[in-house]
């Protein structure tokens, strides 16, 4: 069975500032999920799932789906902020989504198969994607997920802070915890995270971390949805609270329910967390475009 790529795409973009999923970046306008797609693709993934919220839905389908029909199978998901809340009321002072592992659980329905989890305005690179197609047709079962792990240096804005998956790895090349670092950024000559209370802490350049690409079962939409439950019973009630998948993966380990592989690459990821990363980018899939890595137009 081939895996399903599931993209994140319905987040609020509130750093950004406008709708970055579907910002025209290659030199034939592509998109960043135009590559991602293209990867999997040709990495041998059979389904795109894209979760997104249902009022932007009709531009979606028109940039998308003229490219992909035929190419490869297409369904949409809806994050809403009531799914999966079994009647929990929504708060009267939340805006905004729940965060990644409800995002993931919101697909639950629409994929039965190994499957692929990735930010929609993120670059992975073919190598990650090849990494992760073999991983899920070959060893992803019930008890084994996986993560892809970037240097962190290597996945850094220059014109803001970033969250960031801090992963801590085993002898064994599996993942021992992950702590979800919410502002991250440079510090004169090293890179720290900071703390709610303001504290500043060191991290590694090579320090491997998550950049939301994530190989699981779909044995993990049961788990998620237990830990969901729980995670309203504790944190609802707070309006910037947000049900990471670090969260999930973190029980998992630590419930020794099963292992997470850690999937190496020491590519150079870039994404647009913020407008000013824009032009980076467009330089970057250029360079790409001009050795030859991909063609000038990928849907040609």
């Amino acid at each position: 069975m081939q895996p399903t790529l599931l993209i994140l795409a319905a987040g609020m973009a509130s750093r950004y500032g406008s709708l970055k999923q579907i910002q025209q970046f290659g030199p034939s306008g592509e998109t960043i999920i135009d590559y991602s797609i293209y990867d999997a693709i040709r990495a041998g993934f059979g389904k795109i799932v894209f979760i997104i919220r249902k009022d932007f839905e009709a531009e979606f389908r028109e940039i998308f789906e003229p490219k992909l029909k035929g190419r490869v199978a297409v369904d949409y998901v809806y994050q809403e902020m009531d799914a999966y809340l079994n009647g929990y009321p929504v708060p009267a002072d939340r805006s905004k989504p729940w965060g990644t592992a409800h995002a993931v659980l919101c697909a639950k329905d629409a994929i039965n198969e190994p499957f692929a989890v990735i930010n929609g305005d993120d670059f992975y690179g073919r190598d990650s994607f090849e990494k992760m197609a073999t991983f899920l047709q070959n060893a992803c079962k019930p008890d084994v997920y996986s993560v892809v792990g970037y240097e962190l240096g290597k996945t850094i804005s220059e014109h803001g802070s970033v969250s960031r998956g801090v992963c801590a790895a085993d002898e064994k090349g599996n993942l021992a915890a992950i702590n979800e670092r919410t502002k991250v950024y440079k510090d004169g000559n090293q890179i720290v995270y900071e703390d709610a209370d303001g504290s500043k802490h060191p991290l590694a350049a090579d320090t491997p971390v998550s950049m939301n690409f994530w190989g699981f079962h779909p044995s993990v939409f049961t788990l998620s949805q237990q830990l969901f439950k729980d995670f309203l019973a504790k944190d609802g009630d707070k309006p910037k609270s947000e049900f990471f998948i670090p969260i999930v993966v973190d029980h998992f380990i630590k419930n020794k329910l099963g292992v997470v592989n850690v999937l190496p690459c020491a590519a150079q990821w870039f994404g647009v967390t913020y407008k000013e990363d824009a032009p980076g980018v467009q330089t970057s899939l250029s360079a790409l475009v001009e050795s030859g890595e991909y063609p000038d137009n990928l849907w040609k």
